[in-house]
């Protein structure tokens, strides 16, 4: 690895350098728009369009779009059931668009386009996210006076570190989405410029695919998990 890192670094003193900064796309009165929010945008408008033309005209034997969006709103039911349990089911909206958003966004490295969760911005965002329903939903379960004495326990004398570790669970959960996409940027824009004639098939099915799709998997058990904790802690 030492190795790899040494040439890019070569190459690059040399002037051949390798760039994995978000290119800018156009410019709006000053203001930068990058790939990433670009990239962001587009699958917004296609996850609206797909749920709009999946839920119009719906029947009772499902078929192509609504066949699809049953299929993943059934999968996070089960998710909910087991991890969440039974009677949560109201958070199934919010799981199922951050699972579609986060799988979309992983896997447009295999169309060639840079991942939205390749940049921090928008894997804290998402993890800010997390977050902010897990403080509300503790409190809304525990009542606003039992929310605030669970960081009383066990031992009054261990607030600080609880407190700390609630703000160190969205950082951990934007770091490491953003450190997985990240890495698969850079290791592909490195064989990609080592070896320009090769068609990396192998790596883009790991680093875009694979990694892609067990990333998004984590980031939405991980947000299960941290709002059952904060209802049930």
């Amino acid at each position: 690895m030492s190795i790899i890192l040494n040439a890019a670094v070569n190459m690059a003193s040399a002037g051949n350098e390798l760039d994995f900064d978000p290119a800018v796309v156009f410019e709006i009165n000053g203001h930068y728009i990058t790939e990433t929010v670009t990239t962001t945008w587009i699958i917004m408008a296609a996850l609206v369009v797909m749920s709009v033309l999946a839920t119009k005209g719906m029947t009772m034997v499902p078929r192509g779009l609504q066949h699809f969006f049953e299929v993943v709103v059934d999968g996070i039911h089960y998710l909910i059931d087991s991890t969440m349990g039974e009677g949560r089911r109201y958070f199934a909206p919010y799981m199922t668009t951050l699972a579609l958003f986060l799988v979309f966004s992983n896997l447009t490295g295999v169309i060639g386009i840079r991942n939205p969760t390749a940049s921090l911005n928008t894997t804290f965002v998402l993890s800010v996210l997390t977050f902010l329903l897990t403080q509300y939903y503790g409190a809304k379960e525990k009542g606003v006076g039992g929310y605030l004495k669970s960081f009383f326990e066990p031992i009054p004398f261990l607030v600080p570190l609880t407190v700390i570790s609630e703000l160190a669970n969205p950082v951990s959960l934007g770091f490491r989405l953003f450190g997985n996409m990240l890495g698969s940027v850079v290791m592909l824009g490195l064989l990609y410029h080592f070896a320009p004639i090769l068609i990396p098939i192998i790596p883009h099915l790991y680093l875009d695919v694979f990694v892609g799709l067990i990333q998004a998997f984590i980031f939405v058990m991980l947000t299960m998990t941290y709002i059952t904790i904060g209802m049930e802690g």
